[in-house]
């Protein structure tokens, strides 16, 4: 009963059905072999939601019950076990059956003991009655009862381990239950007797400063939530704290007053700190762990080493798992804190010295080697479990390792430990979401929880599933009843201050990541702080090598030394990223340092790689072309590649962190804005992908509104041209038109330049979007002129195929069809294969429009196969849908359906909201016309609704074909 409900029959375990079996078992337990009514247990298990067949229910799980209790039973006897009483049922087992009637047993022996002064006693008791926990009681277990008997027993649970940490004290245990009391009173911020004991353990060790800080924390607390001052236990043990009451340090005489109750016997050691009583997920760790453990053979001690970040929960972990294994070891549990992440890191001297008296051993040997030895000799014939947490490196632990089997050691650090020969590593990561789940409301309440689902997994998801960020924002909100969930969820929202929101007293995330940041050395912390400067999910290491301004062996040993030293993960060779929190310290570390120049200088780097490299992605992607003339001239000549599926791959795997180091440089000086302007324009002409359009524009405002950017002319022009031409993308043509004239405003007007042809260019094509073909010809013909001025080809091919549009729109469709094929025709003579899609695209358009589908789909079927040759997807879904319309027009409603549903798919999938109002009109057309009238209609419908959004003129024609549906009569009823 003391965690999850279990039962055996002698080593076997037993099936207790369903959830509601259970509840009825947890009901019948816990009357304690008196009778308990059908009424109480229909009550207990579904409250105010009986089902009409709940007793019938209810007999039903006690059949089972009887089954699984007294397997062996004859059916025409009765019960001994589940017995029927009156208008009820009882369940009699022997007292020693149930863990919690033991628990309270043992609890009764230690309130003797201490009753007879026999403090060691009645500490061990309580000690034994609490290592009978194995988790938070009766979880999953429904209904009303079980849940006020759960917080019963859990509120049972926290009152002894209160008391098992006061007897701590009595015996001198002070250093030992610092820890434990820290994490109670964490979970438990408003029990003041906690904050009480806390004070009276850090007074004891030294530790004044810290004990007020404690009071402190508790007074501003309980002002904050409740208004009131600290009770009369609380403010009293203040008071003598700052009076230096010698009393206060009288019970140290206590442990001499518990060994002479001790036998002069051997006692095992049980040093482990108190499990948590909310321990959550990671099965398959602890279980891994124990095997290994467990599983020692041979002549060599089993070494286990758990590294991860601070917070992870290494020390969680290892003191669940060693008190898991505790009869594993019966020669006991030897623990110590090695404090590695500080700035003192324990002397193995001194801890050799403590575990040889706790061994036994009167005195302790001068040297480290010789106490080492004697050590060794100690624990030859034992089996012990030795727990050594927060371990610096090898060399603290060496001494500290037992030299024969049998004896089993699990170590914590945040370094991977692999210099411990035979050791068996284990990287314990961050919890999943479900795990971070449970543990949060596990502290702050299923209830609470349940009610802002939504808001809970934003605020684990904030914490970046770190167990401590999750323990420590739980806590703040149990001790905040005032507080919703969300209002949490918006304080951790914002990434500025989310490490100064995970803080409760003397926890805080921010500390405990700084203590692996204080071991970093300097070139290791240079690079930490660095690699932060770029918002990136990663990065890989020829971003690494840029940033930090080395050779590339030298960077990707920085960043391995970093890995080692969990401040970064690497879970792909040569890609590199950090924890969530972790970045937001780097961050914060760099806004600390003020380095302004070694940060610009990096950024700058990075900039300069990725501009060379875009520029030689485009030259791949739009061969013989002419690329907008770049503000900055790139002094690295970049990443190259070999044809069009690695440029596109590149652009794809790495377009996070393009947009990562332009978002970074959007407000920095001139020098860091200019490649950042290049590179967003290089995007835009080789990234057509809707799904990206909000963050690049965003980027792109930003831009805009430095004022470096906004005193000159050219990064301007190139920023509103790069601003409509993703506007065009997403079809929000407004936007489009407002952005490309005010580029066009920005630039000479007497002067042929490709970005003036390509601005020129994209405001035709959104005038042609728009209806408006008459103004767009206008812009076709001045690009058309820059780009025979220029020496364009391949642009002048495109521009011949877009005015061809323009001329449809214009009813001069001989001219049209001339413009398009003439298109075609020198982009085949071009042998630019992007260019000849574009063209094919264009001509294939042209044709359905002029009544030529036949030919048109032909063409479109081209430019399809070329766009899936060159990956690019949203193209494949406008010829697509293209192609669907050509073949409705020619009759064939079955491959036009076909074709619009494979377009809409890719649409769908980036994004592209114009393409899928291209595609749903052409699929309900033809389902129209395959005798699907409702799917047809539909599709039809939310084609409407996208291109009404877009303001774009496709909308009319398919209002008009539904509501030439909605008006045809009824069919004649069948014969």
């Amino acid at each position: 009963m003391l965690g999850p409900v279990q039962a055996w029959r002698g080593d076997a375990p037993l099936a207790l059905g369903s959830p509601q079996q259970q509840a009825v078992l947890v009901a019948l337990l816990l009357g304690e072999g008196r009778p308990v009514t059908t009424d109480d247990l229909v009550d207990g298990i579904w409250g105010d939601r009986t089902p009409p067949q709940a007793v019938a229910a209810l007999r039903t799980y006690i059949s089972r019950l009887r089954s699984v209790l007294e397997p062996n039973r004859e059916v025409r006897k009765p019960a001994e076990v589940l017995v029927s009483v009156s208008d009820g049922y009882a369940l009699r087992i022997p007292t020693e059956a149930m863990d919690l009637t033991v628990f309270e047993q043992r609890v009764a022996e230690a309130a003797n003991a201490r009753a007879d002064g026999a403090f060691r006693s009645a500490h061990d008791g309580l000690v034994s009655a609490l290592d009978l926990w194995s988790g938070r009681p009766l979880p999953g277990v429904p209904g009303p009862y079980a849940e006020s008997q759960r917080n019963r027993l859990t509120e049972r649970r926290l009152t002894v381990a209160e008391e098992r940490c006061a007897m701590a004290l009595e015996i001198g245990l002070h250093a030992d239950v610092v820890s434990e009391l820290n994490s109670l009173s964490t979970a438990h911020p408003l029990r003041e007797r906690l904050r009480e004991l806390l004070m009276l353990a850090l007074y004891r060790s030294g530790r004044q400063a810290e004990s007020l800080g404690v009071y402190a924390d508790t007074r501003k607390l309980l002002i904050d939530e409740l208004g009131v001052e600290p009770g009369t236990g609380l403010s009293a043990m203040h008071a003598r704290i700052l009076a230096g009451d010698p009393e206060l340090m009288a019970v140290l005489a206590a442990p001499a007053r518990a060994a002479a109750e001790e036998p002069s016997a051997f006692v095992p050691p049980a040093q482990l700190p108190a499990d948590v009583s909310d321990f959550s997920g990671r099965s398959k760790v602890v279980n891994e762990l124990r095997d290994v453990l467990r599983a020692g053979s041979g002549q060599a001690v089993v070494v286990t080493s758990l590294a991860g970040i601070g917070g992870v929960g290494k020390t969680t972990l290892a003191v669940h798992v060693a008190h898991s294994l505790r009869p594993d070891f019966p020669d006991g549990q030897l623990y110590v804190d090695l404090r590695g992440a500080g700035a003192s890191p324990a002397d193995p001297a001194v801890v050799l010295g403590d575990f040889l008296h706790a061994l036994g051993s009167p005195e302790a040997p001068d040297s480290l080697d010789q106490r080492a030895a004697l050590y060794r000799s100690l624990l030859a014939d034992k089996r012990m479990l030795i727990l050594l947490d927060n371990a610096r490196d090898a060399q603290q632990l060496r001494p500290l390792i037992p030299g024969v089997s049998g004896n089993a050691v699990m170590v914590t650090s945040r370094s991977r430990l692999a210099e411990i020969p035979g050791a068996h590593l284990v990287d314990i990561e961050e919890l999943t979401p479900d795990e971070a789940l449970a543990l949060f409301s596990a502290i702050v309440g299923i209830e609470r929880v349940a009610a802002e689902p939504e808001a809970a997994l934003q605020v684990v998801t904030s914490c970046g599933f770190l167990p401590l960020a999750v323990r420590i924002a739980a806590a703040r909100l149990a001790s905040r009843p005032r507080w919703s969930v969300s209002d949490l969820a918006r304080r951790l929202a914002d990434q500025r201050n989310r490490l100064q929101e995970l803080q409760l007293g003397n926890l805080a995330v921010e500390t405990t990541l700084g203590l692996g940041y204080a071991q970093l050395q300097p070139e290791e912390a240079r690079a930490f702080r660095l690699l932060a400067l770029v918002d990136s999910p990663d990065l890989p290491l020829a971003a690494v090598t840029a940033l930090l301004g080395i050779p590339e062996q030298e960077a990707e040993d920085l960043a391995e030394a970093l890995v080692e030293a969990n401040m970064l993960e690497c879970f792909t060779p040569g890609r590199y990223r950090y924890h969530d929190l972790l970045r937001l310290y780097a961050q914060l570390q760099n806004a600390k340092t003020a380095d302004s120049d070694d940060q610009e200088a990096a950024l700058l780097r990075l900039l300069d790689l990725l501009h060379a490299t875009m520029r030689n992605a485009e030259q791949v992607l739009e061969p013989d072309d002419i690329s907008v003339e770049p503000l900055h001239v790139a002094q690295s000549s970049g990443l190259t590649f070999s044809d069009t599926v690695t440029a596109r791959e590149w652009l794809r795997s790495e377009v996070a962190v393009v947009l990562g180091a332009v978002e970074a440089a959007a407000s920095a000086p001139l020098d860091l804005v200019q490649p950042s302007v290049d590179i967003l324009q290089s995007m835009t002409s080789v990234v057509e992908d809707p799904s990206l359009a909000s963050r690049i524009r965003s980027v792109l405002h930003a831009a805009a509104a430095n004022p470096a950017a906004r005193n000159h002319a050219a990064a301007l022009a190139r920023v509103h041209y790069a601003l409509g031409h993703m506007h065009q993308v997403a079809a929000e043509l407004a936007e489009a038109e407002e952005a490309l004239a005010a580029s066009l405003a920005l630039q000479p007007a007497d002067r042929a330049t490709m970005l003036r042809l390509a601005t020129a260019n994209a405001l035709a094509i959104v005038l042609t979007m728009a209806g408006r073909s008459a103004e767009a010809l206008p812009f076709y013909q001045q690009a058309h002129a820059m780009s025979r001025q220029l020496g364009a080809p391949i642009s002048e091919a495109r521009l011949l195929a877009n005015m061809a549009r323009a001329y449809v729109g214009l009813d001069r469709h001989e001219e049209a069809v001339e413009s398009a094929r003439a298109a075609v025709t020198a982009a085949r003579s071009s042998g630019n294969v992007p260019c000849l899609a574009d063209t094919l695209y264009q001509l294939g358009v042209v044709l359905r429009s002029t009544g030529e589908p036949g030919e048109a789909a032909v063409h479109l079927r081209e430019a399809h196969q070329l766009y899936r040759t060159q990956q690019h997807p949203i193209w494949e879904g406008y010829s697509l849908a293209r192609l669907a319309a050509c073949l409705l027009a020619d009759g064939q409603f079955a491959g036009a359906a076909e074709a619009a549903e494979e377009s809409l798919s890719i649409a769908q999938e980036i994004e592209a909201a114009y393409c899928q109002g291209m595609a749903n009109a052409a699929l309900g057309e033809a389902l129209l016309e395959l005798g699907q009238p409702s799917r047809g209609l539909a599709c039809l419908q939310e084609a409407l609704t996208v291109f009404t959004r877009l303001g774009v003129p496709e909308a009319q024609p398919v209002q008009d074909l539904i509501d030439s549906r909605h008006t045809e009569p009824s069919p004649p009823p069948a014969p």
